[in-house]
């Protein structure tokens, strides 16, 4: 099977699989090309091809996880290990940039308006049997992850599905029966985020009839109506080559995630001391949210003709009100993955190993802390008045301003040692925390 790579109309790489290994080739006009950016920060552009240890875990890192994967290959016949074979079905819009199909699409792009709420309703409820939309006339597209979600385009306010290979603008996520209050919830992290100056995708909250969902707006789309153009993009686990069963730093697949020194250093080799600061705070910011699920797929970058940078924050929710999520983070902060234990000597521990000035890490912990306690009440008024309304807003609320604040506290403490048979024996397998 041969698969080509394209960037809107140019053929950036050709994918090669046989049964003996499976290549990516850079194609030479792309190499040579002046605008020209990688597919990938683990495979720069070279004449030789990349061999499968480095283009699988790429692959596989386009394609959604858990039960959105398994659905998704009953739906279209496939094997859920055959990442190519999902991803020629699925390929003409993904994260990122690239399409990566057979053939080009055999209509014109365009997109297919949502009538009106009722029909909403009902895509979402096809969601979790149907995901992505698979097997409708002229829709083919993926995202990773292991929830439920929707690319859509929203045009003069009515959304509408892509189709033919069309670029989508938003991701629509479903509420999760499992979680009450899941997407009022995330706008609130990400609402706060905003507020206290972290770069994070915009969002608003809706009602599709019994349903209600969270909007995000993609950061990885430029421009409105037809004339809007992919931005490249990969996560963190793209970049760094692991799997994304390799997500957690803790997992139970005997392959060690990345931790935050890699991401750190991932970031110091390929980014700016900018980048390493925005870095630093969305840690922070995730620890004192509750936000056990920041892992490193949760984490991307922008890849274009000019230097790497690193993407706004997408896919924060904090975990501290569901009794059913693990109070794990997704990495270790200086050994500890507890966020009501990590004190003072774990901030300066996690800043040695990623090569930050402890003291100034320390402070930075109280300056992030402190603007969010300032800005959670006004982030709250703001989720409310969007038009899903404030399901369990002052539960969160109250969870995340007694998690921030210990935090803050924490920062300037020693504290106890630990103990043996404590709060680092419970690893994450698999998955994603919020997908109970």
């Amino acid at each position: 099977m041969d698969l080509p790579v394209h960037y809107e109309d140019r053929l950036v790489a050709t994918i090669s699989a046989d049964a003996q290994a499976t290549r990516l080739a850079y194609a030479d006009a792309w190499g040579s090309s002046a605008d020209s950016f990688p597919v990938s920060l683990a495979m720069p552009i070279r004449p030789e091809p990349y061999e499968g240890e480095q283009v699988l875990p790429w692959l596989m890192n386009l394609l959604p996880e858990g039960e959105p994967l398994r659905a998704m290959t009953r739906a279209l016949g496939a094997a859920p290990g055959d990442a190519l074979g999902l991803i020629a079905q699925t390929g003409n819009d993904l994260a990122g940039a690239l399409s990566i199909a057979p053939q080009q699409p055999r209509g014109e792009p365009g997109y297919r308006p949502i009538p009106d709420d009722g029909a909403l309703e009902r895509i979402v409820e096809e969601l979790p049997a149907r995901p992505f939309l698979v097997g409708e006339d002229g829709v083919s597209m993926s995202l990773a992850g292991a929830q439920e979600k929707l690319p859509v385009t929203v045009i003069e306010g009515q959304l509408a599905v892509p189709i033919n290979g069309a670029p989508s603008t938003h991701i629509l996520k479903p509420d999760n029966p499992r979680l009450p209050g899941s997407v009022q919830n995330e706008a609130l992290c990400m609402v706060l985020a905003r507020r206290i100056g972290l770069n994070v995708a915009p969002v608003t909250a809706g009602i599709a009839g019994q349903r209600s969902y969270l909007l995000v707006e993609r950061y990885d789309r430029a421009g409105i109506g037809s004339n809007v153009r992919r931005l490249h993009q990969e996560d963190f686990c793209q970049a760094l080559g692991r799997p994304p069963a390799a997500k957690y730093e803790f997992n139970g697949t005997g392959t060690r995630g990345p931790s935050i020194a890699d991401m750190f250093a991932l970031v110091r080799q390929h980014m700016t001391a900018r980048d390493i600061t925005r870095l630093l705070d969305a840690m922070i910011f995730n620890i004192a949210i509750g936000n056990v699920d920041s892992h490193a797929k949760n984490y991307s970058i922008l890849l274009g003709p000019g230097a790497p940078q690193l993407a706004p924050l997408y896919d924060l929710m904090s975990g501290l009100a569901w009794t059913n999520i693990t109070q794990n983070h997704a990495q270790a902060i200086g050994g500890q993955r507890r966020g009501r234990h990590i004190y003072g000597r774990h901030w300066w521990r996690m800043a040695e190993a990623a090569g930050l000035a402890a003291r100034g890490t320390v402070q930075r912990v109280e300056q992030v802390t402190a603007r969010l306690l300032r800005e959670l009440h006004a982030a709250v008024e703001e989720v409310a008045a969007m038009p899903a309304g404030s399901s369990m807003l002052k539960v969160f609320a109250k969870e995340i301003e007694e998690r921030a604040t210990e935090v803050k506290a924490h920062a300037g403490q020693e504290g106890v040692p630990e103990v043996s048979g404590g709060v680092d024996e419970a690893p994450s397998l698999g998955g994603s925390a919020y997908d109970q």
